[in-house]
C-alpha cells in the first residue's frame, strides 16, 4: 500500500502539476494573507478608538469624592447620564436643531454646485473642485474666526441687510443664525463631494431619456435624476450633520454666550469644570447613542440599497 501510494502521488513524467493541488494551497494560504493585511488597520483602530472609547465609557460611570471637587473614585454612578438626559436635555435640542438647520441649507446651496460640476461645468470643472476644496487648505479655526469678521456688527453684509429692514436684530453675530451660517459654510464640502461623486457616475442617457418620454425638467429630476444621486445625497448629509451636531467652536465663536449646544458643554466640562470629567463622558456617550439611532432612522427611511 505505501509503494501504490508513493505512486500515486508522484507527477507526471511530463511534469505537469494538478491544478486541483494548485488551488486547494492557494485557498489554505489566502486566508492567513488577508488576516496579515487587515492586522494595521484592525491595530489602529484598538488602540486610537476602541481603547480610548472604553476608557470613556469607564469614566462616564465614575463618581467624585465629596468635598473634594476634581477627585473621583471608580463606580457605576449611572446618574451622570440620568443628569446629562435632564439638565442639558435643552442642549441636546440646540445641537440637533441648528445641525439640522445647517444640513438641509448645505443640501440647498451643494445639489445645483454639484449638478454644475457634473453636467454644466465641462472645461471649468477642475477649478470649481478646487473651489471647493481650497477651504481645507486653511484651519477650521481660521476660517470661523474670518466669518465672525464676516457677520461682525460693521461688516458690509450687516450694512446692506441693515439698508434693506432684512435684519431683524440689527446684527448676526453673536445670534444662532450666525452659528447656522458658520456650520453650513465650514461643512459644506462634504456635502458637495459625495453628491457630485454620485452625479458623475450616473448616465447621462438616462436623464436624457426622461426627456424623450415627454417629462418636463422637474419631472425628470424627481424621478431620475434625484433617485440616481441619493447615495450620495445621503453620504453627505451624514458626513454634514453628524460632526455639526457635535461642533463648538462655531457656536463658541459666533453665536450667543447663553445657550450653547452640547458640544460647548462638554468642552467645559472636560477642561473649565473640576472634577467635571464623568459629566463631559456621560454626555459625549449620550451624544453619540442619540446620533446613532437619528443616523439608523434616516437610513432605514431613505437609503439605497447600496448603503443598507
Amino acid at each position: 500500500m505505501s509503494i501504490l501510494a508513493a505512486a500515486t502521488s508522484r507527477p507526471d513524467p511530463a511534469g505537469e502539476t494538478d491544478p486541483n493541488q494548485v488551488l486547494a494551497g492557494a485557498e489554505g494560504r489566502r486566508p492567513w494573507m488577508a488576516y496579515l493585511l487587515l492586522l494595521p488597520g484592525v491595530l489602529w483602530l484598538g488602540i486610537f478608538f476602541l481603547f480610548p472609547l472604553a476608557q470613556l465609557a469607564a469614566v462616564s460611570l465614575q463618581s467624585g469624592w465629596p468635598d473634594f471637587p476634581g477627585y473621583y473614585y471608580r463606580d457605576l454612578n449611572v446618574g451622570n447620564y440620568v443628569e446629562a438626559l435632564t439638565s442639558y436635555a435643552p442642549h441636546f435640542g440646540r445641537s440637533f436643531l441648528y445641525a439640522g438647520a445647517a444640513t438641509l441649507l448645505a443640501f440647498l446651496l451643494a445639489y445645483p454646485l454639484a449638478y454644475a460640476m457634473a453636467f454644466k461645468a465641462g472645461r471649468w470643472r477642475g477649478l470649481m473642485m478646487i473651489g471647493v476644496i481650497a477651504p481645507f487648505f486653511t484651519s477650521f479655526i481660521l476660517r470661523t474666526f474670518a466669518w465672525s469678521q464676516i457677520l461682525g456688527d460693521e461688516s458690509w453684509v450687516v450694512e446692506a441687510l441693515n439698508f434693506l429692514h432684512l435684519l431683524p436684530g440689527d446684527r448676526l453675530i453673536n445670534t444662532p443664525l450666525a452659528v447656522v451660517a458658520g456650520l453650513t459654510y465650514n461643512f459644506l464640502p462634504f456635502m458637495v463631494l459625495p453628491i457630485y461623486a454620485s452625479l458623475e457616475r450616473a448616465d447621462p442617457r438616462v436623464i436624457e431619456a426622461g426627456g424623450d418620454l415627454y417629462a418636463n425638467g422637474l419631472t425628470t429630476f424627481r424621478t431620475v435624476t434625484l433617485p440616481m444621486s441619493m447615495p450620495g445625497v445621503l453620504a453627505g448629509t451624514l458626513l454634514t450633520f453628524i460632526p455639526a451636531a457635535g461642533d463648538f467652536v462655531n457656536m463658541e465663536l459666533l453665536g450667543p454666550q447663553k445657550g450653547t449646544m452640547v458640544g460647548n458643554v462638554i468642552n467645559n466640562q472636560f477642561l473649565a469644570v473640576p472634577g467635571g470629567y464623568p459629566i463631559a463622558a456621560a454626555l459625549s456617550f449620550t451624544l453619540m447613542a442619540a446620533i446613532l439611532v437619528m443616523v439608523f432612522l434616516y437610513v432605514r427611511r431613505f437609503g439605497t440599497e447600496e448603503l443598507v
